[in-house]
Parts: structure tokens; C-alpha cells; sequence
């Protein structure tokens, strides 16, 4: 019987038998998904998706040879490319995952319901590219600043908004994300955060803060030449003294 117009060619990449039929397993529950291969290592997967051009790629990181980033790469050059979930055990490559316009980032063992979320994402994806059985998702440029970012949540990964971002603090060697009441800890340098991030729209205030600018209220200093950045919600940030000039070009002094 063939697959209904409306379904998602996918394919399946692992180069674990027992996580192949795994995925296997779960999309033969989606009624959504029509598998169309597998391949076990990243160069047959490279020449399967060539030949097959499938909608989505569900595409292992960790494989010997040509590992899952390596293989979205290399689709990334081709003329057109399908839209890539990542399925792995690991959360460390998610900013990486996710520069390379990854639709999802899904963790190992992938439970039925977070694949019909990360399906209901692919579909968006398709429709604002083009509906599924039509060509695969066009390699776009990058925007230049980062418009959303990915970040471990018990067993998932959580999409955050830039622009839903309040501030940042730096914890050692994470960054605490402060989303209205709740906040998220990401895997990454605040200066590298700093660089991804719209300076119209964030500004570094401190050595470990950078805040939404429409979330500062005012400025004010002690008297003794230490300023504070009052922010809406009641906080208060010091304003370290390298990034004095920061704050006052906000204002226009």
C-alpha cells in the first residue's frame, strides 16, 4: 500500500542495529513518518539522502568516520537538503547542532510522545518550505544574530526565544538563562553569547550579566561613582566599570 501524499519521506541514520530499530519502532507508530532507509555510517547516509532526496533525517552524532555533524554538513552543500533531527545520548552538541538549522535535537531513549513533537516541528518547517513529496528544505542563510536558542530540560531539549531572554548570569562555566519566572543553565562562555547575541537588543553590563535592554528601567549610581541598572521586575545589577561606557551609550551620553 503506498504512503498517503501528506507523509514524510524520512530516513534513519545510526550506526547502532539496535537504535535503528528502535527509531524504526516509534515511526511505525507516527503515521506521519514514511521511512523510506536507514544507513549505518555517515557516507552510505550521504549517498542515500543523494539518491533518495528524503523530507527529514533522523541523523546520529556520535559515529565513527563521518559523524552526524560532519554528515549535516556535508548535506548542508548539496542543493537541496532535508530537514535533520539529531537523536543522541548527548546534550553537548546542541549550540553546534542547532547553527546548522537543525529542525529538533532529540535525546536518547526517545520516548514516543517527544517524536510526535519533534514531527509536529518538521511539519511546520515543511510547510513554510514547501509541503512533504515536494523538493527538500533549501539551504538558507543563517540570520545574524541568534533568534532562539536550545537547552537541556530534564530529558529534552527547550526552544527559548532570544527575545523572550530577560538576562543572562554566569555560573563558572554556564550561563543561567532568566526567562520571566523560570531560568534554564546553557553550556556555553557569556563572551560567546555576547557575540550571537543583537547588541540592539542586549547589552553587557557586567564581567557575568548581560540584560534584555527593555528590561532595564533605569540607571542610578551611589554617589561614590558605582552605577546600578534597575531592572522592571524589582532587580537590581551592579554595572562593572569595563562596561560603563555600554550603559551610557544606551542612553546617549
Amino acid at each position: 500500500m503506498s504512503s498517503p501524499a501528506t507523509s514524510i519521506r524520512t530516513m534513519i541514520v545510526d550506526d547502532e542495529p539496535l537504535a535503528v530499530e528502535r527509531l524504526q519502532m516509534l515511526c511505525a507508530r507516527e503515521p506521519r513518518i514514511a521511512l523510506v532507509g536507514t544507513a549505518t555510517d555517515g557516507e552510505a547516509a550521504l549517498r542515500l539522502i543523494d539518491g533518495l532526496k528524503p523530507d527529514l533525517v533522523m541523523l546520529d552524532i556520535a559515529m565513527p568516520l563521518l559523524d552526524g555533524i560532519g554528515v549535516a554538513r556535508a548535506v548542508g552543500r548539496m542543493g537541496i537538503r532535508p530537514a535533520v533531527i539529531f537523536v543522541t545520548a548527548f546534550e553537548g552538541f546542541a549550540v553546534e547542532a542547532f547553527d546548522l538549522a537543525a529542525v529538533d535535537y532529540m535525546l536518547k531513549p526517545v520516548a514516543h510522545d517527544r517524536l510526535t513533537r519533534a514531527i509536529d516541528r518538521v511539519e511546520l518547517a515543511l510547510r513554510s518550505h514547501g509541503s512533504a513529496g515536494d523538493a527538500a528544505i533549501s539551504a538558507e542563510a543563517p540570520p545574524e544574530w541568534a533568534e532562539e536558542f536550545w537547552v537541556p530540560h530534564r530529558s529534552e531539549l527547550i526552544r527559548i526565544a532570544a527575545d523572550q531572554i530577560d538576562r543572562i548570569e554566569a555560573e563558572r562555566d554556564y550561563m543561567r538563562l532568566h526567562v520571566g519566572a523560570h531560568s534554564y543553565l546553557l553550556h556555553q562562555t557569556i563572551s560567546s553569547l555576547e557575540e550571537r547575541l543583537d547588541p540592539q537588543q542586549f547589552v553587557r553590563l557586567h564581567r557575568s550579566h548581560i540584560v534584555r535592554r527593555d528590561h532595564i528601567a533605569r540607571l542610578r549610581h551611589d554617589g561614590s561613582g558605582v552605577w546600578f541598572a534597575a531592572l522592571t521586575n524589582g532587580d537590581e545589577i551592579r554595572i562593572g566599570r569595563t562596561f560603563l561606557a555600554n550603559a551610557r551609550a544606551m542612553t546617549g551620553r
